[in-house]
């Protein structure tokens, strides 16, 4: 292992568990256990499994003019966000390529915290410094002084509910992409949230899979027993500690982005992710100036990024070697990222989940290769392309969306 990796407090647990590990971000991170990233992936799909996403990092940013900046620097509109509920979006550089995809929390209209990616916290951290012009705003970076996870699946607040106090309280009225409580004691959410032992955590509903669940900010030196309470209480449901390649394989088929592969140092625009965007309701605009939103604007050379999804789980290597081909034989453009979502199957033509109903018995979910392209032209619905590296190939059809009947939006009392 290379001496320099950094390390999340789970770290021992991992490798007694038998982790398979490896440099992510700079962080020596755990890619499947034992288990496999198949039963990992179905684990999610059809009760639980938890994730060490410690290696992200956090910025608080607070004070006077401290919205402003954030509103300045984030693609997404936060004027009309309300205390208590949380966001996804980009920060960009000026020539509108993206320097991290994050999550902005609200605290009130004068306190965010801002989650980042894997080793990014200084250099977001970096980049708000860079743009704040009011001196009163306080950029605080917490990397590594705070530890996450996240649980994920259908059984997640059965499970949360055995660990945490007044668990009826807690998950009362908290509705998708919304946050109770805070790690720091100080500076509470909209309610306080405290495990049985009365650690304080930040409980936050954010879809990290696509799925119903979780994500869990508390001080490092909380998580490995909290890990521990989880995987004990989560027994009786079925649970599994889950690494980096079902995380990859879950987020592909919910079409959710890896950043830095899938989104990065390119416009940051003609992608699925539409959303993440400041768009009035025509697209014809943005309702708001933000930085690298010139940049945004429709040139001729622009690439555009589509989900696909194959004809089976056979899958093709990520990357500039593999060459996404149209139907009259041209190359046109690269796949960004190839997974195999294990939960899913063609039937007769449609795509149906592990979670969909009514599905016909004869029927065997074997999976489906999915995940995202770019190329240099634009794509319809429907339109089948061959993804080729060397030898190998496969056939590829673009879609708007990959796994159905994804549970992250529904409503938590399905879930209690």
């Amino acid at each position: 292992m290379n001496t320099c990796l950094k390390t999340t407090p789970l770290n021992e647990w991992h490798k007694s568990a038998g982790a398979n590990m490896a440099d992510f971000g700079g962080f020596d991170m755990p890619l499947w256990y034992e288990t496999g990233v198949k039963n990992e992936h179905l684990f999610v799909l059809k009760s639980a499994g938890i994730f060490d996403t410690s290696h992200m990092a956090c910025i608080n940013v607070s004070g006077n003019g401290a919205f402003e900046l954030i509103n300045y620097c984030f693609t997404r509109d936060i004027a009309t966000l309300k205390q208590g509920r949380c966001v996804y979006g980009a920060f960009l550089n000026s020539k509108g390529h993206s320097i991290d995809d994050a999550i902005v929390y609200k605290f009130s209209d004068a306190f965010f915290m801002v989650c980042v990616n894997a080793g990014m916290g200084s250099t977001i951290a970096r980049h708000l410094e860079a743009n704040a012009n009011n001196p009163d705003v306080i950029i605080e970076d917490l990397s590594l002084k705070i530890a996450k996870m996240d649980i994920q699946g259908i059984n997640s607040a059965r499970i949360l509910s055995k660990i945490i106090k007044s668990p009826d309280m807690v998950f009362d009225k908290m509705p998708y992409f919304s946050f109770k409580g805070n790690f720091n004691e100080s500076v509470l959410g909209e309610s306080e949230v405290k495990l049985l032992d009365d650690t304080p955590v930040l409980l936050s509903r954010s879809g990290y899979t696509g799925e119903f669940g979780f994500e869990i900010f508390l001080n490092p030196d909380a998580i490995v027993s909290l890990w521990k309470d989880i995987l004990s209480e989560g027994l009786k449901f079925g649970i599994t500690a889950c690494g980096l390649g079902s995380r990859d394989s879950l987020r592909a088929g919910a079409c959710l982005p890896l950043s830095h592969q899938d989104i990065g140092s390119w416009k940051f625009t003609n992608h699925p992710w539409d959303f993440a965007l400041p768009y009035n309701k025509d697209k014809s605009c943005f309702t708001k100036d933000f930085l690298g939103a010139d940049a945004l604007a429709p040139s001729g050379s622009d690439l555009f990024t589509y989900p696909f999804v194959g004809d089976s789980l056979r899958k093709v290597p990520a990357g500039d070697n593999t060459q996404v081909i149209d139907e009259t034989g041209k190359v046109i453009g690269k796949v960004l990222t190839c997974a195999t979502d294990m939960g899913i199957s063609w039937d007769q033509g449609i795509i149906v989940s592990i979670g969909s109903k009514n599905i016909p018995r004869a029927l065997k979910i074997k999976g489906i290769s999915c995940g995202f392209v770019m190329v240099s032209k634009k794509l319809e619905p429907g339109m089948k392309l061959t993804l080729k590296e060397g030898k190998r190939a496969i056939t590829a059809t673009i879609v708007t969306d990959i796994r159905p009947d994804r549970t992250a939006r529904k409503k938590l009392d399905n879930f209690i």
